[in-house]
């Protein structure tokens, strides 16, 4: 069964191959990025299966000369070779089958991280200003754009709001899994006793919606000008760049100030607008099979708490999968692609255990 679907994903890539070349590809920039993303996602799985497919060939040679040699010698080095490839070969089975899993088709989009200061008053908006560096020396590893459209600065520093966008490859696929509190416990600098507080901050991902995803009536749409506050050189305070989009039907509210440009902020304000309500249409149906299948990323509720930061013992756990790490400063430096991956590996095993794949 395994060996059927990895010929007809070789298959696959060998018609994708040649298409990648054809000049009505290439000339079309949508369907070359299309089938570009394919291509690189499928060539990842044949060149495993090429290991795969050594690693059987070796094992049926060693088998074949324990049946068949004689000499002793002969004997024991074929049977030390299959000792060694037999680990080897389950390894690279595990490896395959979670590459046959279904992705989904949302782990390739962008996204737009929203972080929020919490419970926790001064503490938690310094707290999102961490959380947000975290992220964004994450990315730079990653080699994402990672862009700010808008915030809300606190008086002591840090944000009560801020949101950005992210753009790369898979990105949306991994942060999805940061959604929900991130609580963190420490002695806030204004604390003259040195006693611990517990403060929150909320991350919502949500995954870039194309305007095929989501289609918005301009009539239901108010849109306000103000000015821009924050750096910008002379046009801030001065002109009415910043725009404010509400949409009439839900009641959802965008803002964005980060380009000089009117027509530019309204233009990223109603992405961001297409991406939350298409975050609410995405938590019903996450909500709707809730009860079927239980996922890492759960409902994105931003109620959930799932990670807590402990200053005084350096501690970072993940409660979802029970995971602590007592590094938290190399995590806070934008070292948090452990926790993620660890998070990507429970999701695909809690599917191929429920035979989603």
């Amino acid at each position: 069964m395994l060996i059927e679907q990895l010929e007809s994903i070789k298959e696959r890539f060998e018609e994708v191959s040649q298409q990648i070349t054809m000049p009505e590809v290439v000339s079309n920039m949508d369907k070359f990025k299309k089938i570009s993303k394919e291509y690189r996602d499928l060539e990842k799985v044949v060149e495993e299966y090429k290991n795969y497919k050594l690693i059987l060939a070796n094992i049926t040679e060693a088998r074949q000369i324990l049946n068949t040699e004689k000499d002793e010698e002969m004997r024991e080095m074929a049977k030390m070779e299959l000792d060694e490839l037999q680990p080897k070969k389950d390894a690279i089975e595990d490896s395959l089958k979670e590459m046959l899993i279904p992705k989904d088709p949302m782990d390739s989009k962008d996204c737009f991280l929203e972080i929020r200061g919490g419970t926790g008053g001064d503490e938690a908006a310094i707290f999102a200003g961490d959380l947000f560096r975290m992220y964004q020396r994450y990315a730079a590893t990653q080699g994402w754009q990672f862009q700010v459209m808008d915030y809300t600065e606190a008086s002591s520093g840090g944000y009560k709001e801020i949101v950005v966008s992210v753009k790369g490859e898979d990105v949306y696929g991994k942060l999805k899994f940061e959604s929900g509190v991130h609580r963190v416990q420490r002695v806030p600098a204004t604390e003259s006793q040195g006693r611990i507080h517990t403060s929150a901050a909320t991350v919502a991902v949500l995954p870039e919606a194309d305007e095929v995803d989501v289609q918005i009536n301009m009539s239901d749409i108010r849109k306000d000008t103000y000015c821009s506050s924050g750096a910008g050189g002379q046009s801030v305070n001065t002109t009415y760049s910043a725009v404010r989009v509400t949409h009439i039907p839900t009641g959802v509210v965008v803002q964005c100030q980060d380009e000089r440009s009117q027509i530019k902020n309204f233009d990223k304000a109603m992405t961001v607008l297409r991406s939350r309500i298409y975050e609410m249409e995405l938590a019903k149906h996450n909500e709707a099979i809730a009860g079927d299948r239980k996922t890492m990323v759960g409902s994105g509720d931003r109620s959930d708490k799932i990670r807590t930061y402990n200053y005084p013992q350096g501690r970072v756990t993940d409660h979802r999968i029970g995971f602590t790490v007592y590094n938290l400063p190399t995590v806070m430096e934008g070292q948090v692609g452990e926790f993620i991956e660890k998070l990507r590996i429970a999701e695909n095993a809690e599917k191929m255990k429920e035979g989603v794949a």
